[in-house]
């Protein structure tokens, strides 16, 4: 029941927040229940994420992370799934024991390039990108395995988030990667960062086009969630505008972080807030779908939703 109320928030009028949730490089998700928990995050959240190795960095896998939290706060959580580290055979097998926990909603990555690891020697395994977890999630909902045979039991079904940039010189390039991902049966795509009310606007516009062209009748019902990241240094502000692809911060935005920044950093932080929140309100109240992505500051999370 919990992922059916969910999906059903999702595709209704309500507002639907999600935060991403980073899990530790280490043995235990304790702490960060604790943060979760004392931030006073849990009535104000429709669910949560959880990530796989961002950056190729060693942290405890998703899956494990979202049980964890879906076991103490009973919110769901989507795992999230990089084709980086697994192959067909690896990802169907997750796929199973994550259903048997009832972790159903998984976020197809194709994930961030092996050389960015912290661990010696890393090779990726990249069978294909993310639309190969995608279309093997449509043959665990059919009931079948991806070399098409009858599973026994079959599984709850699965519900398949994908990922989009925000920003692209040629907008049309980013509805051509919608279209291929609703073709591959996504039922929402979250995008990266958005710093820009009129960036917002776009999107929808590039999504709502991107649905009409699908050629799956699940396409109809998919949701675009946009992506929001409070930024409270200049120097983050900056560092996403120049090296994140796929992301574009305004330069107003970045010319009064610098100039707040010139003032300390508590004048630096409540410049980046004020502007994060307006944002954020902005965006509200056109579109109520948004994912939180804070680094595990979920005091800022929970103050920013108010």
């Amino acid at each position: 029941m919990l992922f059916d109320t969910f999906c059903a928030t999702l595709c209704s009028d309500k507002p639907f927040i999600t935060v991403e949730v980073t899990p530790p490089h280490g043995g235990s998700m304790s702490q960060i229940l604790e943060k979760i928990k004392d931030a006073g995050l849990i009535d104000k959240v429709s669910g949560f994420t959880t990530t796989d190795n961002p950056l190729a960095k060693l942290k405890m896998d998703s899956i494990s992370a979202a049980i964890r939290i879906q076991q103490a706060f009973s919110k769901p959580v989507i795992a999230t799934m990089s084709m980086r580290d697994k192959n067909k055979l690896s990802l169907q097998s997750a796929l199973m024991g994550a259903n048997d926990f009832d972790i159903r909603g998984i976020l197809a990555l194709t994930g961030d390039p092996a050389k960015y690891s912290d661990q010696p020697e890393v090779k990726g395994v990249l069978e294909r990108d993310s639309t190969l977890l995608l279309s093997i999630i449509h043959h665990l909902n059919s009931g079948v395995d991806y070399s098409k045979r009858e599973l026994n039991p079959k599984l709850k079904p699965i519900y398949p988030f994908a990922v989009s940039n925000s920003y692209a010189k040629d907008s049309k390039t980013l509805q051509k990667r919608m279209v291929k991902k609703l073709n591959y049966g996504a039922r929402a795509i979250i995008t990266q960062p958005v710093y820009d009310l009129d960036n917002a606007k776009l999107l929808l516009e590039l999504f709502e086009s991107a649905k009409s062209e699908s050629i799956r009748d699940t396409a109809k019902d998919a949701k675009l969630i946009l992506g929001q990241f409070p930024v409270v240094s200049a120097k983050t502000a900056n560092f996403i505008d120049e090296h994140v692809p796929g992301i574009s911060v305004p330069k107003s935005i970045i010319d009064e972080m610098n100039l707040a920044s010139m003032d300390g950093k508590e004048k630096e932080h409540d410049v980046g807030f004020a502007l994060s929140k307006q944002i954020f309100d902005e965006i509200m109240k056109i579109h109520p779908k948004v994912h939180l992505m804070t680094h595990n500051r979920f005091d800022l999370c929970s103050e920013l939703i108010g």
